[in-house]
Parts: structure tokens; sequence; C-alpha cells
């Protein structure tokens, strides 16, 4: 509905109860449990080592925070490439976690699965252009599609996985105009991450959004808020407040 009235969608990641609480309460559309927290909360240094135990449990944390949101989460790395009935399972856990759907990265080898698990009830995200959890495949961080053939490859891809099923698709890390030429051909959402502004709707890593990560930045990242200079700032008044004997004060006791 949103994608005919051309009212953008806009999603966040989130990874835990008490920040989902907070954005229970706010005017985003969805909250995503990306698998982008074996980053972000376990400090991997990728994608990869997120499991499905993780994304369990920090679905349900989320879903418990925020009931009154959509909630997707991600399938991990290889937790739906082994055979259809693990696929299934590992679908399964996420819905019975708390989430309403889930997203896989890819289309190919991906689209009869897809087909199953949404007539199986389970909807599903695509995500195509830069896919973290074959970042060892894509040789790095970088930006696809930005050649003829690419570009072709990204267009039928999207098309594929909207006819097996998929309710919207991440285009993360594409040429703009390729972007916008894929939300056009397309009657489900897109949803941009380094896609430009064409996209049906937008998502980020809140941590990114925050400015918790300085030493993550890349183009398509704005920071919305200098997080790690207001928590820095607020966590030494609270250590000079008490070496000072400022805290705790007479109304922060029980005297008896």
């Amino acid at each position: 509905e949103k994608k005919i009235t051309k009212e953008k969608i806009v999603i966040l990641t989130c990874y835990d109860y008490s920040t989902a609480k907070i954005l229970n309460e706010s005017s985003l559309d969805a909250l995503l449990i990306g698998d982008s927290l074996a980053m972000t909360m376990h400090g991997f240094k990728d994608t990869v080592m997120a499991t499905l135990l993780m994304m369990e449990l920090h679905t349900a944390a989320v879903s418990r925070g925020a009931p009154s949101k959509f909630i997707i989460s991600d399938l991990p790395f290889l937790s739906y490439r082994q055979s259809v009935s693990r696929s299934v399972i590992a679908a399964q856990k996420l819905m019975q976690a708390g989430a309403q759907a889930i997203k896989l990265e890819g289309a190919a080898g991906n689209l009869s699965l897809i087909a199953y698990l949404v007539e199986s009830g389970i909807p599903v995200m695509g995500h195509i252009g830069l896919t973290p959890q074959f970042i060892h495949s894509l040789g790095g961080y970088k930006v696809q599609g930005k050649t003829p053939a690419q570009a072709e490859r990204l267009k039928q891809d999207a098309l594929a996985l909207e006819q097996a099923g998929c309710f919207a698709i991440v285009l993360e890390c594409v040429p703009s105009l390729l972007a916008k030429e894929i939300t056009a051909s397309l009657k489900i959402a897109t949803i941009g991450i380094g896609a430009g502004v064409d996209t049906d709707g937008q998502v980020l890593v809140i941590q990114d959004l925050l400015g918790l990560n300085l030493d993550f930045k890349p183009k398509f990242v704005n920071h919305f808020l200098d997080g790690s200079q207001l928590f820095l700032k607020a966590v030494n008044q609270y250590s000079h407040s008490v070496k000072y004997k400022e805290f705790p004060r007479y109304e922060h006791s029980y005297p008896t």
C-alpha cells in the first residue's frame, strides 16, 4: 500500500529489549533483527559468524519490547542452504521467537525455498546487491551492479524474487539509478541501504544512525546523533559524581 501511495517505508535494525521498547513508541514502520548483530552486538568482523541461536535470542527480546512493530529477522549464514527441511526449521524458529517475517540473501539457489516458505505462511523479504553473507565471494564490501552485466543480473534477480513470492527486497550498495530502475519494475517494495533516494524505503543499522560506531562510516551512513560522545559524557559525569561524593545524594538513599 505504501508503494502505491508513494509513502516511504522506514526500517531500522534493533537487537535488544530496552532499545525495542523505545523504538516501539517511534514512527518507524518495521524493525529488522539483522545478522549484523554478529558485528554490532558480539564484536565479530563480519555477519558470517551469526548463528541461528543468536538470531532467536535477539528476535525474542526485540519482539517482547516492540509488540506493535512489524518484526523482520535475518536467516543467518548457511541456515537456509543445507536442505529444505533444515531451512524450514530455521525459519520456524525465528517466527516462533517473535518475527512476523524473515529475510534471506541472494536469489540464485533460493527461489524454490522462498516459494515454499511463502506457501507455508512465512512472509519473506529478499536481499540483493551487496550481500554481507557472501562477503568472501564478493571480495569485500564493494558497490554491486556497476557493469552492464552486473546490473542486468540484479534486475533479473529482483524480478525472480518477486515472482517467488517475496513481499519486499533490500537493495544494498547498488548505483542509485539502477535502484530506481529496479524499484519502478517491481510491484513489491524495495528497501534501500546505500541505494539512493528512489527506493520505496530505507533501512539503517541503529548504531550507525546514533553515531555509536565511529570506526565504520561508509558513504551511505549518516549519523543523526553524536551518540558515542553523549554516552561518554554521561559516564564520565557519573564517575566524577561518585568520586567527589556528589552521588548518591540524600534522595537516592534509604536513611532508615
